[in-house]
């Protein structure tokens, strides 16, 4: 198990939708294994694929209190969401040391391939479902800054450049 270079934003990767995992293989959970060691290496509680550079739709989450509960996620797609929506503070380790409040539904259903390869439709609540709704953003080439208003998002993006730089 390895801990994998970050992808720095704004590389073109990171709004690149990534492909789909065909099956669920020894070389997905070998990745698997290498995302949660990256995952624990920083400070969050998700990783996406894309994130360090690889472009299959694979995701890796724990946001429990001990970082014990990890969950391994192939192809995930939303197919249900709360009404209400919880606001949280959120950041990417692709971007470091800037944060932006986003709001997005409190609960989600999600249906994805699990560690085994069999199809699991799983709900989740709180930061889980933040976490899960983030790297299924990377997945399809979003970045979590891309959901706020566009005078928000500016303003976050020029406090980003300043930052890099």
């Amino acid at each position: 198990m390895t801990v994998r270079k970050i992808i720095p934003w704004p590389n073109a990767c990171l709004r690149t939708i990534a492909a789909d995992v065909p099956e669920v293989s020894d070389e997905i959970r070998a990745l698997w294994d290498d995302m949660i060691d990256t995952m624990d290496a920083m400070p969050g509680v998700g990783l996406a694929a894309v994130q360090i550079g690889v472009m299959l739709r694979v995701a890796v989450v724990d946001a429990s209190q001990g970082r014990n509960k990890r969950i391994r996620l192939a192809n995930p797609e939303v197919i249900d969401a709360s009404a209400i929506l919880n606001e949280h503070d959120e950041a990417s380790p692709n971007l470091p040391g800037i944060s932006a409040k986003v709001k997005r539904p409190r609960g989600v259903k999600v249906w994805y391939l699990d560690e085994t390869g069999a199809a699991v439709e799983r709900d989740f609540v709180g930061l889980e479902a933040t976490s899960v709704q983030h790297q299924i953003d990377h997945l399809a080439g979003k970045m979590y800054f891309d959901t706020l208003s566009k005078t928000r998002r500016d303003m976050f993006l020029r406090k980003a450049r300043k930052f890099k730089g």
